[in-house]
């Protein structure tokens, strides 16, 4: 067992001082000290720090890091055409991996216990996510071009085959990359499995435009009429919504996950954040993938997010950090299917994180919710532990790799594919 005390932690009814005991994956224990203590493997005195649920990326694509700052400054759509695809369609199983072990240290040292992952050579991206115990949930990434037959065997395979630490939803890339034949199959599909579906949404006016043009209505409503959100699930991006689609998406529980740096850098938008905020929809936050954003960085998300939807309605007002701090932490676990990962509770998994409160940018502390939204950021991470295991602490990774190693082998390939 590990004790966590003489810290703070970050519980649904606020923060607490309370001692948080991690027994095997799960927390034992959330409250204060007690003198029938049992044996300790390791004690952690906090020192005043604060512990945290992790943060889960609720949408990426890990492996794009061999894209980082190699294709920047274009449009969405140029930019997918003209430098994504191409760079893309010379990737193999290794070459992903060793930029995938990349993004997952990327997680780690910023406190990020769990990704949302839409990306090509799955079965090592879940090789790795087993291997060094990063918790990952795949997102089905089909297309027009794809066999949607293959829908079946993803989701059960990647629900089966690779233990705890990997799991699956269903999944395809966008409307405009896909046809109506195939999103009735994937309807049925879901239907038969009773499982939720996810996909970029609305992410761009033309996105919206051409997809009325095409069905006589938006993204959202084609899916909602098609029976996609019969059983859950949601979109990326979800910029260009209708009310009519929020209305959806709050009747529906289903779930828009705000990615404010990606969508900002290429000048998609802003989220309609009090929007959605008034018609009780469920947000969560992602990075989008390290060549769109560039990094994968939730603390600047958080602060982004608010900060726009202040400058989108020209109110200092706008924006909740309290709210956007639960969609980062929590919001994105329940998205994702990881209910039993949202929360500092007993029996809850521990996807912990441990920030430095001792930074000048955590003091003085007028407010610990805020000053993390508006003021943290990764250099306040000093510990992230998931199911119960330490993966990083103290500027060391603990996956059983070197991480100059890793980093060595992802250049080598980028360079590869840059000169292939």
């Amino acid at each position: 067992m590990i004790r966590f005390y003489n810290g703070r932690a970050l519980e649904p009814a606020g923060v607490t001082e309370n001692e948080v005991w991690v027994d095997g994956a799960a927390i034992a224990y959330v409250g204060p000290a007690r003198e029938d203590m049992p044996a300790f493997d390791r004690q952690i005195d906090l020192g005043g720090d604060l512990l945290i649920p992790g943060f889960k990326d609720a949408h990426t694509h890990s492996g794009m890091t061999f894209l980082r700052s190699a294709a920047d400054d274009l449009p969405l759509h140029q930019w997918l055409e003209k430098q994504v695809f191409p760079a893309e369609a010379k990737l193999t199983p290794e070459s992903t991996g060793a930029f995938v072990k990349v993004a997952f240290l990327e997680y780690l040292a910023n406190g990020i216990t769990a990704c949302f992952d839409m990306y090509y050579h799955t079965d090592e991206i879940a090789r790795i996510a087993r291997d060094w115990g990063f918790r990952t949930v795949l997102c089905g990434s089909f297309t027009a071009g794809n066999d949607w037959s293959e829908l079946y065997d993803f989701y059960e395979h990647y629900n089966r085959d690779f233990g705890p630490m990997v799991s699956a939803q269903l999944g395809f890339h966008a409307e405009y990359t896909t046809n109506r034949e195939a999103l009735e199959y994937l309807a049925k599909v879901c239907h038969e499995l009773k499982a939720p579906v996810w996909c970029h949404n609305s992410e761009t006016v033309s996105e919206v435009r051409d997809c009325v043009a095409r069905h006589g209505m938006t993204p959202t409503k084609l899916f909602d009429t098609l029976g996609l959100y019969d059983y859950g699930g949601g979109g990326y991006h979800c910029i260009y919504m209708t009310g009519e689609d929020m209305d959806i998406f709050a009747r529906r529980g289903l779930t828009a996950v705000i990615n404010a740096c990606s969508n900002g850098k290429l000048a998609s938008g802003f989220f309609p954040l009090r929007e959605a905020m008034e018609k009780g929809v469920h947000l969560a936050v992602g990075t989008d993938g390290p060549a769109s954003n560039n990094a994968l960085d939730m603390f600047r998300e958080m602060y982004l997010i608010n900060i726009l939807a202040k400058l989108r309605q020209s109110d200092a007002a706008a924006g909740d950090p309290a709210l956007i701090l639960d969609a980062a932490v929590s919001g994105g676990a329940r998205a994702m299917g990881l209910g039993d990962c949202d929360a500092v509770v007993p029996g809850k998994q521990a996807d912990l994180v441990r920030i430095d409160m001792h930074r000048p940018n955590m003091r003085p502390e007028n407010n610990v919710v805020k000053n993390l939204v508006y003021s943290g950021d990764p250099s306040n991470v000093r510990m992230t532990m998931i199911a119960g295991k330490v993966l990083y602490e103290d500027g060391e990774f603990f996956v059983g790799e070197d991480p100059e190693t890793v980093y060595r082998t992802a250049e080598k390939y980028a360079r590869a594919i840059r000169e292939g």
